[in-house]
């Protein structure tokens, strides 16, 4: 399963925004030119990010600001923030029963399943996003 690009566009906007906050307006359209994409996919991303709390976009004199400290924003938060499927995989729906693969599949990859996404929740949560920023060259 693939996800779409909503993560490492979100990831790159609070990258950006965590560098540039208190130097420049963090605009959509400074964030575009930096990711490349179209102004309106920013703005939609933005809005998943200050539903969830990370970011605050401010109307009048403009631009976006973190809602809190970047050592505080994980990359499970903005996971979180921007894709809405519960789970990394979806199970076919009706494996057939008079198989005994199709019987017994959910029992021998369910948890196999589980312990992946635990795994992946796991290490997001303990990437902050300013361990990314200081990885950054300068």
């Amino acid at each position: 399963m693939q996800f779409s690009s909503r993560f490492t566009i979100a990831v790159h906007i609070l990258v950006c925004t965590a560098m540039f906050q208190k130097e420049q307006k963090v605009t959509s359209t400074f964030l575009a030119g930096s990711i490349q994409v179209n102004p309106v996919i920013v703005r939609n991303v933005l809005g998943m990010l200050s539903a969830a709390g990370l970011v605050e976009i401010r109307a009048g004199v403009g631009g976006a600001f973190l809602a809190k400290p970047a050592e505080e924003i994980t990359l499970l938060d903005i996971f979180k923030a921007v894709e809405k499927e519960e789970s990394l995989f979806h199970f076919h729906e009706n494996p057939n029963p008079l198989c005994p693969v199709g019987r017994n599949i959910h029992a021998v990859l369910d948890g196999k399943i589980d312990a992946i996404q635990s795994a992946m929740e796991r290490q997001m949560a303990e990437t902050t996003l300013q361990q990314l920023v200081a990885e950054l060259p300068a």
